[in-house]
């Protein structure tokens, strides 16, 4: 199957109008970040200037798939709900003075905790999933939790409270020290979290998320969530499950975590509906208590913004509205059973294992050399996705629940054009 490119919009076209690669490149170089701007030309002149649903278009009228955006868009690209409601506010009233009753933010609050477990019934809003993190760590913190227990590999952001439950070294080390009293446990190990736990029960706050994602997509042992439930209860710890990236259906139900519910749920990345950043957690009355006493104790200027509380209140509802759980979960096994064919037959010798759950799929490679390879060769041929940056052998593939037959042939075409290329630069020994 060969992919054409289909060019954007007009009104796309002339935002890219006089676009110049190589300038853009030499003014991030000197204003935003060197290494940005290395990793743009290593990746070709590619670049990303309008979107709509599946697809991104770039300076040049090129259409991509989107499979990456690090699991942002579930809905897709500027969703027709989400984007309404939040031109209805930008008309109206974008930005509040953080004095004055906002009630889109109350609607946004209820669409949310609606979403989630009983009991999880007062919503924090936040700009990004990192502050999601620190606002849930300050709450465990409140309620005399001052022990952190997080996962080897689990990833909570990079703000200085979620790094130091964001468990690997790169990244922490050149900031420490970070906060005291943390320790890091095998995800799926449940007899080391408990040992951990037992150390000083009363003082625990276990977070972890309910499947790896920047760890490369590893799956939970059957049970164990709910052992993990069991443990902090008997040792008078609280959870906190980071559903930044596997919830909102991206994982083939509305929660990655199930029926096991915990004290503090994390939301993001989908919850922008694609359109604006904002992210949450979810807390019991009890985890929010000091909080609730005192708004002012955490709070941020533009933690529920009028224009991201639109987001996300819109996107709560076409969550549901539009089945994407379900949707997930129907295309879920059908790409994974794809992905795993086409590397079984082209290029075995190159892959360890092809995993996942829902629309969230990790392609775990022999190697990073191997990985980059097929991220860049990929990417050339219009698909673009993400590696992981807990597991440098894999690669991520998010794709978002509106991909129709011909996308999904797309995918296809792409990637076993890709592996056919991997097999001839690295054939294997005979």
């Amino acid at each position: 199957m060969t992919i054409d490119a289909a060019p954007a919009p007009a009104d796309e076209q002339a935002d890219a109008a006089g676009f110049d690669f190589h300038e853009i490149v030499n003014i991030s170089r000197s204003h935003l970040n060197k290494g940005r701007a290395s990793v743009a030309e290593m990746l070709g002149g590619h670049s990303e200037v309008a979107s709509e649903g599946a697809y991104l278009f770039g300076h040049d009228g090129r259409r991509y798939l989107e499979c990456g955006g690090y699991g942002v868009f579930i809905l897709g690209h500027r969703h027709p709900a989400v984007t309404s409601a939040v031109v209805r506010q930008v008309t109206t009233h974008p930005l509040a003075t953080r004095v004055l009753l906002e009630p889109v933010a109350a609607r946004a609050a209820k669409a949310v905790a609606d979403l989630t477990h009983p009991g999880l019934e007062y919503v924090h809003f936040v700009p990004s999933g990192s502050e999601a993190t620190e606002a849930a760590i300050k709450m465990a913190r409140g309620l005399g939790k001052r022990r952190l227990i997080s996962t080897v590999n689990g990833f909570h952001g990079k703000t200085m409270g979620a790094l130091s439950v964001t468990a690997r070294e790169i990244y922490q080390t050149p900031f420490e020290p970070l906060l005291p009293d943390r320790s890091h446990v095998p995800f799926g190990d449940i007899d080391a979290l408990r040992r951990e736990l037992a150390a000083a029960p009363g003082e625990g706050c276990v977070i972890m998320e309910p499947v790896q994602g920047e760890g490369g997509v590893i799956l939970p042992p059957d049970g164990y969530l709910r052992q993990v439930r069991e443990a902090c209860d008997e040792f008078g710890a609280t959870l906190i499950f980071d559903e930044i990236l596997t919830g909102m259906g991206r994982c083939g139900q509305l929660w990655a975590c199930g029926d096991v519910a915990p004290d503090i749920m994390l939301i993001g990345k989908g919850l922008s509906g694609g359109v604006v950043p904002v992210a949450a957690a979810v807390a019991t009355p009890e985890a929010y208590a000091l909080i609730n006493r005192d708004p002012l104790l955490h709070s941020s200027t533009f933690s529920c913004a009028p224009i991201a509380m639109a987001a996300a209140e819109a996107a709560a509802h076409a969550i549901v509205e539009e089945r994407i759980p379900e949707r997930a979960a129907e295309l879920g096994p059908r790409i994974l059973a794809g992905l795993r064919e086409i590397f079984d037959r082209v290029c075995p010798h190159l892959v360890k294992e092809v995993r996942g759950t829902g629309l969230l799929f990790a392609m775990e490679f022999q190697s990073g050399e191997y990985a980059g390879e097929f991220l860049f060769e990929l990417l050339d041929r219009g698909v673009v996705t993400n590696h992981s940056l807990n597991a440098s052998s894999v690669i991520r593939v998010t794709p978002p629940a509106c991909l129709s037959e011909a996308d999904l042939d797309w995918l296809f075409s792409a990637v076993e054009g890709t592996a056919e290329h991997l097999a001839g630069l690295f054939p294997a020994r005979r």
